[in-house]
């Protein structure tokens, strides 16, 4: 072992300043005169006294060095101590180059790193907002945003938000500058206006984390911002949205690019989704790097070539760059959902035609944009976990040097997704085109939101379920439909690869994530599908199985049918150790299989890919005729086990979606909703 070692060393600055944090940091301290601001991470200590010593010998050194202290977080639960610093260039600069005698060589520091940057986004091709029609009385809010401060009096939002703004931030934002609040709002509200789909039934609860132009408050830890907001919601009798059990985060770190280590952020959200019972929905990031594209040798090139010969190309320099497009912390939280952008939109043939000026690399196929981030997750975990549209991203020129090289063109009329503004041109009350992954998230939050009002309206007990339950249903059902493109997997096969089989499917996920969802889908009943779903919590080493009916119509049909089962939970987790996840479920594979005439659907990560997050989902599907007995069934078990090194006697909730269906073949749903006794709830 000792040969293989490379460097043998005591934790130094080398390890306290990562390269690309040290070149964010020579970047911001270019002017001698500037002050620049850090956060210090400190190493964890869980005494007060030993962390209290140690704090004050970083302030100490902090101030001889002509700075000072802006802010401090300390939160037990998540293992996490920092300092956010102001200090003079020099010093900055001197830590960026990991010099001897700088602040870097300080031992009670973890890590030093830039001040977040928050990710954005542009609205384009403004027009008057077409009028909104005055909603019904809205009921109380189950999702929250905590995003920018938005245009409360926009006519689309006006009657939907509640917004709370706990750190002071709407005074000091000037309008013209409330575009990210202000889209992610309308979005989850309205979904993409270029459709005519009806508001969301309750109101929504926002609590502005962004300032002016749209970022982190300069003088906070964007970490403790977070904290302080989601215990404001739920903490004690004075919360103020007690019933929130969504979370819309359609923000990210850019300075913070997810490399195998958990973020204090994403520790942070995965003990708030287990602590009350939050599911929090999480953008992957843009990221909006140049693309060289080495098989053209110039734009026009690249614009002539066969569509086909276009899509290849463009993937394998996509391939070639994985590793500089990783997603943003949060998004590798594990008992969240991460959020990837895929090329759909709802624009017209007509506006279509307004995007010609760039190029569409993926015309054809249905795939993820350019621009969205990449998985996988911790541990490598599947991350994404689905896709949700961010409109059809085009390429435009960058440069042309020994080949060409291009970039995402962003939002327009003729891709994107159409979204409530700020005034621009002379229009007060406008609306303008977005997308992206952080316009993705805030699509799948509305999706989950629907979902809810679904179950609502079928099961008049639902309501009544702990927040926790409800919570872990509503992932495991957002997570439920999605599906890779035969497509694009074969492409990423094919084109990407990977070399051994694990590998191949490991290239497919990172793009790919479990698939795309189709809003519909997950929230529409259909006659020739039945979905079931089961709420529980299971204890240490413990299993539930879970009796699925197969209809009977279905025996003796040689067509395609499909049986697929996805399991969500929230788990505890250990941030001191080094798998971090303290528990694990999957699901067996049902025995009856063969008499259905089913195996597993060859596009989707295999069983030990899903096993490594907190959402674990498997489709069957075959097309011979299955033999299914009058009262026939399937019996489905979930079976909890603790993960390596780990024991947690805490109960895990969980949530369980299973759907069987036969396309074309009708009456499935309604010999299945007769055999249990399921009655259509009463409309009032």
């Amino acid at each position: 072992m000792f040969e293989r070692l490379r460097d043998l060393r005591v934790w130094g600055p080398d390890d306290r300043v990562r390269p690309l944090d040290a070149a964010y940091m020579l970047e911001d301290a270019a002017q001698d005169d500037d002050t620049i601001l850090l956060e210090i991470e400190l190493i964890y200590r869980s005494t007060d006294r030993q962390a209290e010593v140690e704090e004050q010998t970083v302030r100490s050194t902090v101030l001889d060095r002509g700075g000072s202290v802006v802010s401090r977080a300390r939160l037990d639960d998540i293992a996490y101590h920092a300092l956010l610093v102001e200090l003079p260039a020099r010093e900055v600069r001197a830590i960026a180059e990991r010099q001897e005698h700088s602040i870097a060589s300080i031992e009670p520091i973890q890590h030093i790193r830039p001040q977040s940057m928050a990710t954005s986004i542009e609205i384009e091709d403004v027009d008057p907002c077409q009028d909104a029609d005055e909603p019904e009385e809205l009921r109380d809010p189950i999702l929250a945003i905590l995003d920018g401060v938005p245009i409360a009096a926009h006519p689309l939002l006006q009657h939907h938000l509640v917004v709370d703004d706990q750190f002071g931030l709407e005074p000091d934002t000037l309008v013209e500058g409330r575009i990210h609040g202000t889209a992610m709002a309308s979005l989850i509200v309205h979904g993409d206006r270029n459709n005519s789909e009806r508001p969301l039934s309750r109101r929504v609860h926002v609590v502005p984390v962004l300032g002016q132009e749209d970022k982190f408050p300069p003088r906070r830890l964007i970490v403790d911002i977070i904290y302080l907001a989601v215990r404001a919601m739920r903490e004690g009798e004075e919360a103020t949205a007690p019933g929130v059990i969504i979370v819309n985060l359609s923000l990210g770190n850019k300075r913070r690019p997810f490399h195998n280590a958990m973020s204090a952020w994403g520790r942070l959200l995965d003990r708030l989704a287990y602590e009350y019972g939050i599911l929090f929905i999480v953008s992957m990031g843009n990221i909006g790097d140049e693309i060289g594209i080495p098989a053209f040798a110039n734009y026009t090139a690249l614009q002539d070539a066969d569509a086909d010969v276009r899509f290849k190309e463009t993937l394998s320099a996509l391939g070639n760059l994985v590793a500089d497009r990783r997603m943003y912390s949060p998004a590798e939280a594990i008992n969240g959902i991460s959020v990837g952008a895929s090329n759909d939109d709802s624009v017209s043939p007509a506006d279509r035609r307004l995007a010609r000026s760039n190029i569409d690399p993926f015309p054809s196929i249905r795939a993820g944009n350019p621009s969205s981030a990449l998985g996988p997750g911790f541990g490598r975990a599947v991350k994404p976990d689905i896709l949700m549209p961010g409109g059809r991203e085009h390429l435009r020129l960058s440069s042309v040097h020994h080949h060409v090289v291009v970039k995402p063109a962003g939002a327009m009329r003729g891709a994107g997704l159409k979204v409530a503004a700020p005034p621009r041109g002379g229009i007060a009350n406008a609306e303008g085109y977005s997308g992206g992954t952080s316009a993705a998230t805030a699509l799948a939050s509305r999706t989950c939101h629907r979902i809810h009002e679904a179950l609502e309206a079928a099961y008049p007990d639902f309501s009544n379920l702990p927040h926790i339950q409800r919570a872990v249903l509503l992932k495991a059902l957002l997570v439920h439909p999605a599906r890779w493109p035969d497509a694009m997997a074969k492409q990423i096969k094919e084109t990407i690869g990977g070399g051994h089989h694990s590998h191949v499917k490991t290239n497919q996920f990172r793009f790919l994530g479990y698939g795309h969802v189709d809003a519909e889908s997950a929230v529409a009943c259909a006659d020739d599908r039945a979905t079931f779903w089961a709420v529980g919590s299971l204890s240490p080493d413990r299993a539930t199985t879970v009796s699925i009916p197969v209809p009977a119509v279905m025996h003796g049909k040689a067509q395609l049918h499909s049986m697929s089962a996805t399991l969500a939970w929230f788990t505890p987790v250990a941030p001191g150790r080094k798998t971090y996840r303290t528990v694990r479920l999957k699901v067996i594979e049902p025995k009856e299989l063969n008499a259905l005439s089913i195996r597993s659907r060859s596009f989707q990560p295999d069983g030990n890919q899903t096993n490594r997050g907190t959402v674990s989902t498997r489709c069957w599907e075959g097309e011979d005729a299955p033999v299914v007995g009058r009262n026939g069934t399937v019996e489905l078990t979930s079976q909890r086990n603790p993960d390596l090194g780990s024991v947690v006697d805490d109960m895990v909730p969980f949530g369980l979606a299973v759907t069987i269906a036969m396309p074309g073949v009708t009456g499935l749903y309604a010999e299945v909703a007769q055999r249990l006794n399921i009655q259509p709830r009463q409309q009032v």
